[in-house]
């Protein structure tokens, strides 16, 4: 199929929709199954024994490999088809399932999952660049809806899946469930899908991706072992910070004098282009970094089972889902800022509710607000994500979905890094007077399972009360962060996506260029 022709019968379009769907289904499975693991993955006997610190790379390396080979994606698709790497990386994903499933020890399922964010990175920018050689511009920001809202049923299904599998079986098996439908994408790209190319072919740029993984690499290690060894005095930390910082500044300056760079740092140029990823990315941040903590939140401080705790996700999951649709066409009427930028002002609203969380609170007042924040993700994600895309010209959707989709896995890896060493440095630092003449206090006090597993060693119970009070105050401070964060990414929304003036020209239903989100570079 040529790059230029785009099928047009909207039967087939829909096909290829469908099969999208399902590959991204299969990523945002992936992105919250593990969730539910974690305090499994905690326990030495019925798990891997792994230390928060462990826990944080296993869910972090996942975004932090999906982001920087989403460079290396979009420059593949663009020279080999984007059917192809996109089946490449279907195929990639579920070897690394089996890899991560039968891990026996921490550091193979940190590599496992690794590899998983590879193959996701070949899945998602080609899989947005097919939607954009496929659909006409009136049908696309529709189709971007509904590929957007494969979030919600991720959400959805992840979580409840996973809970059932670790009640009944091994920790492994949550990751069993990525292999049908592995198989199911392989057979349904290699049927239906096109395999457009782009006219001007990017070159692989291994420069760019070993300067941005190394970058983030640094970056992240210096804020998660600073935060968990409670080490923020010690250079080896800031060292890795400022390297991890310096190779990132690098990785910009190299690809601003390339002629057709990986990642495009001109795209920024455009201030709708620039304040959406940002904005984007900030949502990314807070909701990684607040699913870290809500599942020790729900499984260790509360006790819940796992199978309650997934079905804990559902209003938030139900929210995304029905957002999405109803986000795409509410901008279309009233505007990116209006629109997308309340939303935002809802979700950070939502994270300031976490501060009324304690261990008796209510689960339904839980639900409501995670529904809520859902409807608010769902109303910012799909109308922005067309906005955004909008902007680009059709040869450059594969670079420019790659720039987009990169920003929000670098958010989730911060969210992850940030807000996880928030919770475990607050944690450690107002529990140590509990520990007061203990054995190995340090150790105990490295974090909430930690603690409560001394106390049942030491038959000290008044101590799992001290954990639970503890963890949760320390829950509240990172959710106090992320509203923080939330709040500014709608400030830049709003005033990037500002309503224009009643003299500007409108189409004939009363739409401008502006209010439906579209700019030009």
């Amino acid at each position: 199929m040529s790059a230029i022709d785009p099928p047009q019968g909207s039967i087939h379009q829909r096909r290829i929709l469908a099969i999208l769907v399902v590959s991204a289904v299969l990523i945002w499975i992936d992105s919250t199954v593990l969730g539910i693991a974690l305090e499994r993955l905690a326990d030495p006997v019925r798990g891997l024994g792994a230390t928060p610190g462990q826990l944080q790379w296993a869910v972090g390396i996942y975004s932090l490999l999906f982001a920087t080979a989403l460079f290396l994606a979009g420059a593949l698709g663009d020279r080999y088809g984007h059917r192809t790497i996109l089946m490449l990386g279907l195929l990639i994903f579920g070897i690394a399932s089996a890899w991560a499933a039968w891990a026996t020890d921490p550091v193979g399922l940190i590599l496992g999952r690794a590899t998983m964010g590879l193959g996701g990175a070949l899945i998602m920018p080609t899989s947005m660049a097919i939607i954009g050689w496929t659909f006409p511009p009136e049908r696309r920001a529709g189709a971007i809806a509904i590929w957007s809202s494969s979030a919600g049923v991720g959400v959805a299904v992840g979580p409840v899946l996973g809970g059932v599998l670790i009640d009944h079986f091994w920790w492994g098996s949550v990751f069993t469930i990525n292999l049908p439908i592995v198989v199911f994408g392989l057979i349904g790209a290699a049927v239906v899908l096109p395999n457009p190319r782009s006219p001007q072919r990017r070159r692989l740029d291994p420069l760019g991706l070993g300067l941005s993984t190394l970058g983030l690499l640094g970056l992240s290690y210096g804020l998660i072992e600073g935060g968990h060894q409670g080490g923020w005095d010690r250079w080896q930390v800031w060292a890795s910070i400022g390297a991890g910082l310096l190779l990132i500044a690098g990785f910009l300056f190299s690809e601003w004098r390339e002629h057709n760079p990986s990642f495009d740092p001109r795209l920024f140029r455009n201030r709708r282009f620039a304040a959406g990823n940002f904005s984007l990315a900030a949502v990314f941040l807070t909701l990684t970094g607040q699913s870290f903590y809500l599942a020790f939140y729900l499984q260790g401080a509360r006790g819940m089972g796992a199978l309650d705790a997934g079905l804990m996700s559902l209003p938030g999951a139900m929210g995304v889902i029905v957002g999405a649709p109803l986000g795409a066409r509410l901008a279309a009427r009233f505007g990116v800022a209006r629109v997308s930028g309340t939303a935002v002002l809802t979700l950070a609203a939502c994270f300031a509710l976490n501060l009324t969380y304690d261990v008796g609170t209510s689960l339904v007042v839980i639900g409501i607000i995670g529904g809520i924040a859902g409807l608010a993700i769902g109303l910012t994600v799909a109308p922005t994500t067309a906005a955004v895309m909008a902007t680009l010209p059709m040869d450059r959707i594969g670079a420019g979905s790659a720039v987009s989709n990169a920003l929000r896995q670098v958010g989730s890896v911060l969210g992850v890094a940030v807000l996880g060493t928030v919770v475990s440095s607050t944690y450690q630092h107002r529990i140590a007077p509990e520990l007061t003449g203990l054995p190995n206090p340090e150790a105990i006090g490295t974090s909430a399972e930690a603690t409560r597993h001394a106390a049942g060693v030491l038959h000290r119970p008044d101590l799992v009360q001290a954990a639970n009070d503890t963890f949760v105050h320390a829950m509240h401070v990172a959710a106090l962060v992320a509203a923080g964060i939330v709040l500014l990414g709608a400030v830049v929304l709003a005033a990037a996506f500002r309503i224009p003036r009643p003299s500007q020209s409108a189409d004939p239903e009363g739409v401008t260029p502006e209010r439906a989100g579209i700019g030009q570079l």
